[in-house]
């Protein structure tokens, strides 16, 4: 299935390096927060919004608990998130394929 255009929610640049990031881990398997940020090069806020984005999308889950008495917030991909970065990646295969 080829697409015309790219997902919207994907193609934006720091969704996508969040998504690149979470892709490699095993299923299930989540990153903490403060990992993401260091990865993703975004401020909180700015990380925080986007991880939102892409969970209304149904493409992250966000599972926030305590370590102590310290908050905690892990960010896993979903597989629908899985599908949509794959198809994603394969549009940017068409495209290069294509020129």
């Amino acid at each position: 299935m080829t697409m015309e255009q790219p997902d919207a929610i994907v193609h934006q640049p720091v969704r996508l390096k969040i998504m690149a990031a979470l892709n490699p881990l095993p299923a299930r398997e989540a990153l903490e927060f403060l990992r993401l940020r260091a990865l993703v090069g975004a401020t909180d806020g700015n990380l925080g919004a986007h991880i939102g984005t892409l969970e209304q999308a149904g493409y992250v889950e966000v599972e926030k608990d305590f370590v102590g008495k310290k908050p905690r917030t892990r960010v896993r991909l979903t597989k629908a998130g899985r599908r949509a970065f794959e198809a994603y990646i394969e549009f940017l295969r068409e495209i290069v394929g294509a020129s």
